[in-house]
């Protein structure tokens, strides 16, 4: 017999060895996709959020253009008045909720409309101590 050429042994320990590369790459991208669902998600949440915010603070905007007196309350939204610093205009100033830890800042004047709106964070910063930064100052042992 003539033991020459590619036997059927190593055609499957090829065949064996492209499966297991497959299947790794698959559970690989599997294991990416999870890991980038809960982010996006968690933009997808935020966007929509905003663009729910904006609905309404436009809505409130319209109803204090129209509105005789400037209310306390509008859809379950507080309403905030002060006068600008040269004292000739009112400014309005409102928050709605985007999230539990963002809001849209919104301030307008009757006259002018919507002057501003932002996202800012409901939540006070706490700053992270935890990692250690070097001092500024060498310390010499002897």
């Amino acid at each position: 017999m003539d033991k020459s050429g590619i036997g059927i042994g190593s055609t499957s320990v090829v065949l064996i060895f492209a499966v297991l590369c497959l299947s790794f790459f698959a559970l690989a991208s599997y294991t990416s996709a999870e890991n980038e669902m809960a982010p996006a998600k968690a933009e997808a949440a935020l966007v929509s959020g905003y663009y729910e915010a904006d609905a309404l603070a436009v809505k409130i905007a319209a109803q204090l253009k129209n509105a005789s007196a400037i209310p306390d309350n509008i859809y379950g939204v507080e309403i905030h008045r002060r006068t600008e610093e040269s004292g000739e205009q009112i400014i309005i100033e409102f928050a709605c909720p985007i999230t539990d830890s963002k809001e849209l800042y919104v301030s307008l004047s009757p006259e002018r409309g919507i002057l501003s709106r932002r996202m800012r964070d409901t939540q006070k910063w706490q700053p992270d101590t935890n990692m250690p930064v070097w001092p500024g100052q060498i310390e010499i042992r002897n």
